[in-house]
């Protein structure tokens, strides 16, 4: 299960529109951050577009869950860049 679904079946407004970096999220434990496997060229190119960049922000989406991250917390930033039209509906991924 990725942070993202996570978020969505606990109630947690994180967003995931298809409109990439939409579920942008910051890892606060440098330790949990190194575990996590390299981002890939594509979800770098996506965070570029995110709002509020740090060190250790990555996609919702490409964070699974493991037990080695059981712990881990993340944040979210304090807003985010939807560059999905307006009326857009989105659906979780």
């Amino acid at each position: 299960m990725s942070m993202l679904e996570a978020a969505h079946e606990n109630d947690i407004d994180l967003e995931g529109s298809l409109a990439c970096s939409t579920c942008h999220i910051i890892v606060m434990d440098d330790d949990y951050y190194n575990k996590l496997p390299e981002p890939t060229d594509e979800e770098n190119d996506m965070l570029d577009l995110a709002f509020g960049l740090t060190e250790t922000s990555r996609l919702g989406c490409q964070v699974i869950a493991k037990p080695e991250l059981d712990g881990m917390k993340v944040a979210l930033p304090a807003a985010t860049r939807n560059f999905a039209v307006d009326g857009y509906v989105p659906k979780p991924h």
